[in-house]
């Protein structure tokens, strides 16, 4: 099982109605300046006190401004007994770049 999905994928998994859990892990002020609709924010931070939000039995894609603390989100995730988690490869930067330029860059 791949443990990363690129922007592109995300993409078509959304057009296709794919159901999973979208988890910004971006300070409030990033979220705030851009976002991917439809996700959640919960601060890497504070995460590990955040577990009983999240739904272990729903795929999770991770996401952050450039995909390293997402990368940090998904492997905490995954230790912590979550079967199906994922990393946005280069994050919401990277979502921009290449699926939706009207998401602010910063």
């Amino acid at each position: 099982m791949s443990f990363v999905i690129t922007p592109k994928e995300l993409k078509m998994r959304l057009d296709n109605g794919d159901e999973f859990f979208l988890l910004d892990v971006r300070e409030q002020w990033e979220f705030d300046l851009a976002k991917l609709d439809g996700s959640s924010l919960i601060p890497l931070a504070t995460l590990p006190h955040s577990l009983s939000k999240l739904d272990r039995g729903k795929e999770i894609v991770a996401i952050c401004h450039h995909g390293m603390r997402s990368a940090d989100a998904t492997n905490f995730l995954l230790q912590q007994g979550f079967p199906n988690v994922k990393n946005l490869v280069g994050g919401i930067d990277a979502w921009s770049a290449q699926v939706d330029n009207k998401v602010p860059r910063y």
